[in-house]
């Protein structure tokens, strides 16, 4: 028989149907206002947290949904954003600084669809409300840094050599110039530079009596530099909105300096801000042992400065950074196997090993210290709250810097790639100095340059204006297709819906994010995805015009047109690939939607179709068949 489904298909649509119906389930539950409620450092998340949340949200009768300690910290559940505001103020004040908390919206996919990992698909900052940052990255700084690295390394580099020199000094004009004392010393010095510096290049041949040489930065060197702090600073970025509890950030490069950070979902701006816009470095330097005068910022020597340690207690720093945290690869949390007591392994790279290893070989019995180095940037309101604005037509912002020494231990040994940062208080404090160290400061200070709020009304209302679009047009095209193909018309229509839960399954199978434009290739989609069976149809049609028999029609309709529908949407799946490869964001989105849509539709036209026509006509003897 022509019309014979083979049992691997029927295996095939299972297969397919069944999971994509289960895993596009969730997203029929929507999400509940919620908090989510994380212990800082040197605090635990236990259950007598959780029964005292219990206890005030109770006792200043809150209605809320339902209070769980999961595996990131507590979340509490409410029926509305009024009593999830409440809480939070009431929770303020009984948690203090202890914990941390962000106002979030959160899926309420049953448990039994969680254990199996099916999860809504995730809504992008225009349907589901968020906060957008666009982050400027202070590369100037990296530069300036990089120059006093190098000043202080080529003077250890001359000593080393004995290449005698009178200056070595930053012209403030991107170059270092280096004056020796004689043509040998020159010499001497030149190959040294060269040896061990190949990031540097002499900016021009000077003459050859000349003592004085200037470098630059190669452009190479430069360009990466850059690119290292503003993928650094994303890492960071990252980190750091772990603790808001989003579940879809985004957080991509824009230009050579800045970046774009979107958190649907965020309600809590200020919490956002406040979190995002803590800049900071690490850096580490010497103490100066030497110095035992008054510890007043007038008093300190030149070549030092006056810093404070976490406890309060003042230190003097000498003024050159040994190596910062650009230099660190990794660093993890542990226990010191004699004491006991917590600290932190670090893990540089080959230059910073290398410092590491000559610097504290000519230090042992002095301390070395950790400087945490953080930029405030706070903008200026007026009474009404409004954002006070400078002659130049710039939002006025306050910028504070805080300088804090986290630990400064004595150096008993030669240290090379490895060493361990200890004094530590607890197991808590070691785990978050290792994320900072490992990624959670930034190689360059940022500064937040444009905030924009969704709330989440708006949101809502576009998302009942997509799903308005997506059933209205599939309703005209299910109507359409059953006034002019009858039976047949039906169905396409049951492909058609299926189509739009295998699409709706894969979003949420991939974690993917919906935005507008992703509804608007959805809305393309449905009306593109009756084509391939418009196709056959027409085919079949065609067949039964010329005498052929009903299910031999049946059977070239669908064999014959296959290569047409291929064609058809390869082409179209070729400008999705394209536009999700060149575009930006939002055309992004549109180009996900628009190909996964142009995939499943084929599976639905031409397999699903297929199977459901052969069952209803495949085994009957047709005198006649309407199409």
């Amino acid at each position: 028989m022509l019309n014979q489904t083979p049992w691997w298909k029927y295996l095939l649509l299972i297969v397919v149907i069944i999971p994509g119906l289960l895993y596009a389930l969730p997203n029929l539950f929507g999400d509940d206002p919620g908090i989510q409620i994380r212990a800082t450092r040197g605090y635990d998340l236990d259950p007598a947290i959780v029964e005292q949340i219990q206890n005030d949200l109770s006792g200043s009768q809150i209605d809320y949904k339902s209070i769980a300690l999961t595996e990131t910290g507590i979340e509490v559940r409410f029926n509305d954003t009024e009593q999830q505001l409440k809480s939070r103020n009431i929770l303020q004040q009984t948690l203090g600084n202890r914990y941390t908390q962000a106002l979030s919206l959160l899926p309420s996919t049953p448990s039994w669809l969680s254990q199996m990992q099916a999860k809504p698909m995730y809504l992008g900052l225009d349907l589901r409300g968020g906060v957008h940052f666009l982050m400027e990255v202070d590369t100037d700084s990296i530069f300036s840094r990089k120059t006093e690295e190098l000043t202080n390394e080529i003077k250890s580099l001359l000593r080393k050599a004995r290449a005698r020199y009178k200056s070595v000094r930053d012209t403030n004009q991107g170059t270092l110039a280096v004056e020796f004392n004689s043509l040998d010393a020159k010499s001497s010095g030149l190959a040294t530079i060269a040896e061990n510096l190949p990031e540097l290049e002499r900016t021009f041949v000077e003459e050859e009596n000349s003592l004085s040489v200037e470098y630059r930065l190669l452009d190479t060197e430069i360009t990466s530099m850059s690119e290292f702090a503003l993928d650094q600073n994303i890492t960071a970025l990252r980190n750091r909105i772990d603790e808001l509890g989003v579940a879809e950030p985004l957080v991509q490069k824009q230009g050579d300096n800045r970046i774009v950070v979107q958190l649907p979902g965020v309600q809590d701006t200020a919490r956002a801000k406040s979190i995002l816009g803590r800049t900071a470095t690490l850096e580490i330097k010497l103490v100066n042992e030497s110095y035992n005068g008054p510890l007043t910022t007038s008093s300190v020597p030149a070549g030092s400065s006056l810093y404070e340690m976490r406890d309060g207690r003042q230190i003097v720093l000498k003024n050159p950074v040994i190596y910062s945290g650009e230099n660190i690869i990794d660093a993890g949390a542990s226990l010191d196997t004699q004491s006991g007591s917590p600290i932190v392994s670090i893990t540089l790279d080959s230059r910073g090993a290398s410092i590491n290893q000559r610097v504290t070989g000519e230090n042992i019995g002095r301390r070395m210290a950790v400087v945490y180095n953080e930029v405030r940037t706070e903008t200026r309101f007026d009474d009404n709250g409004n954002p006070i604005v400078g002659a130049d037509g710039q939002v006025i912002k306050d910028r504070q810097i805080i300088e804090e020494v986290i630990t400064a231990p004595v150096i008993r040994d030669q240290l090379g790639k490895r060493f361990q940062i200890e004094g530590l208080d607890s197991t808590e404090e070691a785990k978050d100095l290792a994320l900072l160290l490992r990624a959670g400061a930034f190689a360059a200070p940022i500064e937040i340059v444009e905030e924009r709020t969704v709330g989440p009304s708006l949101g809502q209302e576009n998302i009942r204006q997509g799903m308005r679009s997506v059933l209205i047009g599939m309703a005209l095209v299910l109507a359409f297709m059953v006034f002019y193909y009858r039976k047949f018309g039906l169905i396409a229509n049951v492909a058609l819906v299926m189509n739009l839960v295998l699409l709706i399954a894969v979003l949420s199978v991939f974690q993917a994010t919906l935005t507008l434009p992703g509804v608007a290739g959805i809305v393309l989609t449905v009306g593109m995805a009756v084509d391939a069976n418009v196709l056959i149809f027409e085919r079949i049609r065609e067949e039964l015009r010329n005498k052929t028999p009903p299910q031999q029609a049946i059977h070239r309709g669908y064999d014959q047109a296959f290569s047409t529908i291929l064609d058809a949407n390869i082409t179209t799946l070729i400008a999705a690939v394209l536009l999700f490869n060149f575009g930006t964001g939002p055309i992004k989105g549109f180009a996900i939607t628009l190909s996964i849509g142009i995939l499943t539709s084929m599976f639905t036209a031409i397999i699903l179709t297929r199977v459901v026509v052969n069952w209803l006509y495949g085994n009957k003897k047709l005198k006649a068949l309407t199409v």
